[in-house]
């Protein structure tokens, strides 16, 4: 099996690292399949070549919702990102617009008001107000949007929506993602859904990605909801160092189902769509994990952790599968710099074999410092990663 394949087939249902929990007697859905409530779909406006679907609408059929938005913390932030910020009820996200291909970054006013633009046309689209309408966008910064194909692609795609869409979305606003990344569980009398993409330039503040989770619990605090899970799963994830100027998490709860989340349900929907932004960073062949404990406190756990993760000494070893204890302690030993301890240690490296080139490896840190721990899931560095970016816009 090659390694396309084996992504594919991973994609096929539930990413089931060993690094997730789902919570007991969760009932994997179809992915495309999203909660009661939603519906979704995508078209095709020519922002990306041959034909793919490059622009994404999904709606909440509910008059009332109860939302939460997390966006970037990139002082270049994007269009749409800022457009969320000042122009929409983040507490009562009725819809969702993306376009794939076209970051709408680094664009100035003109790129603002073509946000505000599709922001209209979906509200016109869908029958509801503006300010209850979010805009995302991903793919090249610094090119000026083409807005009118992306109107038409919003009514195409808004006019097309069904309970089933969720793949027609996730495809939709996938960019040098290799394939999508999307899920349904049910369990405890609710659903959840969720869509992300994200490959590159992948990075906490909560990492360059877009994510979209639907649900018919009943959320009585959605953005303290999202944030507990997004700081056990998008805020534990680097593929290249990189803080995007897009990066935009939205969860919309309806509460028609009656009953709360299950514990731990969102949190392992969270942490798979992160593990498969890892498993599908740019040119990646392997996932790891670093886990450092005993820190003198949080601060110095996460500096470390992160100094390993990103590495590019460590991620071509594991590339190569090479436990190179000593690439770990340098980058471990940077991250402590002028601090006098002793070397790290106790270490531990273990691969675990997931198909015929894949593998998942665990990397412990102890410093001996404290109690303090942190831990870090990232992706190895190949050839893949200097062509694929090399040729972004050629």
């Amino acid at each position: 099996m090659s390694r396309q394949q084996t992504a594919d087939s991973r994609r096929q249902g539930f990413f089931r690292s060993r690094w997730v929990d789902a919570p007991d007697g969760a009932e994997e859905l179809d992915p495309a399949q999203l909660a009661p409530g939603f519906r979704a779909g995508g078209a095709h406006c020519g922002l990306k070549g041959g034909g793919e679907t490059d622009v994404a609408v999904l709606a909440c059929d509910a008059e009332s919702v109860d939302s939460a938005v997390l966006l970037t913390r990139n002082a270049a932030a994007a269009a749409p990102v800022r457009l969320c910020r000042d122009d929409l009820d983040q507490g009562g996200v009725r819809a969702v617009v993306v376009n794939s291909g076209n970051a709408n970054a680094a664009t100035g006013r003109q790129g603002y008001r073509d946000a505000l633009t599709m922001q209209m046309a979906g509200a016109d689209a869908l029958g509801v107000e503006p300010e209850t309408v979010a805009v995302a966008e991903t793919g090249v910064i610094g090119v000026p949007l083409e807005i009118a194909p992306v109107i038409d692609g919003i009514r195409s795609a808004g006019g097309a929506l069904s309970p089933g869409g969720g793949g027609e979305f996730t495809r939709a606003i996938m960019t040098t993602d290799r394939g999508p990344k999307h899920c349904t569980l049910r369990a405890g009398g609710v659903t959840v859904s969720a869509q992300a993409k994200g490959a590159g330039m992948i990075e906490p503040g909560f990492a360059t990605m877009l994510c979209f989770v639907q649900t018919d619990a009943r959320v009585s605090d959605p953005e303290a909801e999202l944030r507990r899970a997004v700081a056990g799963s998008f805020e534990r994830i680097t593929v290249d160092g990189q803080m995007s100027t897009n990066d935009t998490v939205i969860l919309q709860a309806t509460g028609a189902a009656g009953e709360p989340l299950l514990p731990g349900l969102l949190d392992a929907v969270l942490l798979q769509l992160a593990l498969e932004v890892v498993a599908d960073g740019e040119g990646a062949e392997r996932v790891g994990r670093v886990e450092v404990t005993r820190a003198a406190n949080a601060g110095e756990a996460e500096r470390v952790a992160r100094a390993v993760a990103n590495s590019p000494l460590v991620k071509t070893a594991l590339t190569g599968r090479d436990a190179n204890w000593g690439r770990i302690a340098q980058a471990a030993g940077m991250a402590l710099a002028g601090v006098a301890i002793d070397e790290p240690g106790p270490h531990s490296i273990d691969f675990e074999e997931l198909g015929a080139d894949v593998a998942e490896a665990e990397i412990g840190i102890t410093l001996g410092r404290g109690d303090a721990s942190a831990h870090v899931y990232f992706s190895d560095l190949t050839h893949e990663y200097i062509r694929i970016n090399a040729e972004y816009t050629t």
